[in-house]
C-alpha cells in the first residue's frame, strides 16, 4: 500500500509539472480572513504577526500558529485580529520583532520608511534613520523585506529591486539605536523574461549567523491560467567584506493550472525554530477565488 502511495504522489507530480511535496504548503481559511499578506515575524509563545499590504489601515494582524515539527505540519491557526495604528495604509511589506523593548517594526513600500509599532499596534514615533538615497527607489519597487538579528542587535533592510542607476541591491544594517551601520552589496538574480515581477520579497535573520534572502519571479498571463511563481531562497554571511556572496539552499516552483490551485506567491518569511522556517503567500485576497492564503513549513539545510 505504501509503495502504490508512492507511486501515485511520484506521477501526480510528474503530471503537474512542479516539484512540490503533498504537505508542503497549507492553508487555514475557515480560521484567518482572506489578505494581501506580505510578511510575518514570530513573537514568541507561537504567536505571530503579519502585515497586510492591502489592509484598511496601518498595522498588522496576529494569529497563533501551532507546528508540530515532527511531522513538519501547521497543525492549527488562530486567528487573533488587526492591531490598527489608526493611520492610512503606507503598502506595508516587511515585518520583524525586537524582543528586548517588545515592539514590531514595519516597513513600506509607498513611503519607503520603517517605523516602530508597540504589540497593540500603535506607533511609538521611532522609526530607522533611512538614507535619503533609498526614496530614490522606483514605484513599488522600494523597502520590501525587514528583519532583526537580536544575538548581533541589528536591522536588515532591502528594497525589491536595484535603486535606478544602480548594478546591485544595496542590504542596509541598522543599530538598536536605529542608525544606519553599514552598506553591504547584493547581486540579485536577472529575470527570466520581462513578463515576470522578480525580487527580493522577504529577509530572514537566522539565530545561527545566517541572513537568508528570498527572491522570487512571478509570471502571471492575462487568462491566469499556467501562472508560474519560482521561489529561492539564498543565504549570505554579512561581515566585513561588503559584496555579499550568495548560496542558493532551497528554490521551488508553483503553478496554476486546471487541476491544481498551488500557485504561490511568497512574501512573507521568518523563524519558526532551530530547524524551520515559515513562509507565507500574498494570494491577492483569494483572488476570484481561485487563489489561497498559502503557508510552506520548510526544513533548513
Amino acid at each position: 500500500m505504501a509503495s502504490k502511495k508512492l507511486f501515485l504522489r511520484v506521477l501526480l507530480i510528474f503530471l503537474l509539472g512542479f516539484s512540490i511535496s503533498a504537505d508542503a504548503q497549507q492553508y487555514f481559511h475557515k480560521q484567518m480572513p482572506a489578505g494581501n499578506y506580505s510578511g510575518i515575524c514570530s513573537l514568541g509563545d507561537n504567536l505571530y504577526a503579519v502585515v497586510d499590504d492591502k489592509a484598511t489601515t496601518d498595522g498588522f494582524h496576529v494569529m497563533r500558529i501551532i507546528i508540530d515539527s515532527t511531522k513538519q505540519r501547521i497543525t492549527k491557526v488562530d486567528y487573533q485580529g488587526y492591531r490598527s495604528s489608526g493611520l492610512p495604509n503606507r503598502d506595508m511589506e516587511g515585518i520583524c520583532y525586537r524582543p528586548s523593548t517588545k515592539t514590531v517594526f514595519i516597513s513600506g513600500e509607498s513611503d519607503n520608511e520603517v517605523y516602530e509599532y508597540t504589540l497593540n499596534g500603535q506607533r511609538t514615533g521611532n522609526r530607522l534613520q533611512m538614507p535619503d538615497i533609498i526614496k530614490k527607489a522606483e514605484s513599488n519597487y522600494g523597502l520590501e523585506a525587514l528583519t532583526y538579528d537580536p544575538s548581533r542587535h541589528l536591522f536588515f533592510t532591502a528594497t525589491e529591486h536595484v535603486l535606478p542607476g544602480e548594478s546591485q541591491i544595496r542590504l542596509l544594517a541598522f543599530d538598536d539605536d536605529l542608525t544606519l551601520k553599514r552598506q553591504y552589496l547584493y547581486q540579485p538574480d536577472k529575470p527570466i523574461s520581462n513578463k515576470h515581477i522578480y525580487g527580493i520579497s522577504a529577509l530572514c535573520a537566522l539565530a545561527d549567523g545566517r541572513l537568508l534572502i528570498m527572491e522570487r519571479q512571478v509570471r502571471i498571463p492575462r487568462q491566469k491560467i499556467g501562472a508560474t511563481a519560482l521561489t529561492r531562497i539564498y543565504q549570505v554571511y554579512p561581515s566585513t567584506d561588503e559584496q555579499l556572496k550568495k548560496t542558493l539552499i532551497m528554490e521551488f516552483k508553483t503553478r496554476l493550472t486546471l487541476i491544481s490551485r498551488k500557485f504561490a506567491n511568497f512574501e512573507g518569511l521568518c523563524q519558526t525554530s532551530p530547524s524551520f522556517i515559515l513562509l507565507i503567500a500574498d494570494s491577492q485576497n483569494r483572488h476570484k477565488g481561485i487563489l489561497r492564503d498559502w503557508f510552506r513549513l520548510e526544513r533548513l539545510p
